[in-house]
């Protein structure tokens, strides 16, 4: 049985620049912010905070400074994922230095690969650092998706220890977890689809929508850990229409702009992100409204 780098809720928290550069002051704070929320982890320099856009040194200053503030209250998974092996590589070494707790690491994208390069693109990494890896998995993004049959091969892997499934199929979600029982742990990477996958086996998710209501995807989390399902659910409908806006347009597009509206940070991106439409901007501000977190 694998032991679970977290359970519950993990922030995949935004990056705030200021004139092109890292607001460290700004980010240190959304990390406080994190904390008081009650987050397990957080995952940084992942796709929510623009880590295809960073530097190999803005991602090591990343990964310091999120340690250093979280300070042993949440656990650190640095983002390593990209389509050149060594460079993933080369992120993890840098987490590693960091002090960071874990590894998320995505599929190869536009280069793609196999079924089988993908059990050798993970392992390449995995045999070289010595901190545990979280395979993710997004299909819409990077065009190749990992197979129920592969996950059953990658979690023989004793550093591979867990899997964030944003693929949206809840039913391949179940075939995997009956391949795979508890040789792996198992994320959703998807706030809508949480209460459905932690109800088969999930233990917690990497969560958009927490950037801006830590607290209560947090106790979305527990309930279901509790087997407290029904409670869960009416959470989820709840924040729905949340969930669903932070998806208008091209993450982390939504949830930057959420975040400025709420007064969080600003909403400067990197390109190719640009600033979210006129019209999808106003309705988020009717949805940050609805509850109570437009500044």
């Amino acid at each position: 049985m694998r032991s679970p780098i977290f359970t519950g809720c993990a922030t995949a928290i935004v990056t705030p620049f200021q004139a092109g550069h890292i607001d460290c002051q700004t980010f240190a704070r959304l990390v406080e912010d994190q904390a008081a929320g009650g987050v397990a982890a957080l995952v940084v320099c992942g796709t929510t905070g623009e880590g295809a856009t960073l530097s190999p040194a803005e991602h090591s200053q990343l990964y310091r400074l999120a340690a250093e503030t979280a300070a042993g209250r949440m656990k650190i998974i640095a983002g390593i994922g990209s389509n050149d092996t060594a460079g993933a590589l080369d992120m993890a070494r840098r987490a590693e230095d960091a002090g960071a707790d874990g590894l998320l690491m995505v599929t190869p994208y536009y280069n793609k690969t196999t079924q089988a390069g993908l059990i050798e693109h993970f392992t390449y990494v995995a045999d070289r650092s010595s901190l545990p890896l979280i395979v993710y998995n997004v299909p819409s993004r990077t065009g190749v998706a990992v197979a129920p049959e592969t996950y059953a091969v990658l979690a023989d892997h004793p550093n591979i220890n867990a899997v964030k499934e944003a693929s949206g199929d809840i039913g391949q979600f179940a075939r995997t977890k009956a391949l795979c029982g508890d040789r792996l742990v198992f994320y959703s990477g998807n706030d809508s689809d949480t209460v459905a996958m932690m109800a088969l086996g999930a233990k917690g998710v990497i969560s958009v929508a927490s950037n801006l209501v830590p607290a209560a995807v947090s106790r979305l989390c527990q309930r279901c850990l509790a087997g407290d399902f029904t409670a869960a659910a009416a959470m989820n409908e709840r924040y729905m229409d949340l969930f669903t806006a932070l998806f208008w347009e091209v993450n982390p597009i939504p949830v930057k702009t959420a975040m400025a509206l709420a007064g969080f940070c600003g909403d400067e991106m990197r390109l190719p992100l640009v600033p979210m439409g006129a019209a999808h901007r106003d309705e988020l501000a009717g949805v940050l409204k609805k509850h109570g977190l437009l500044a």
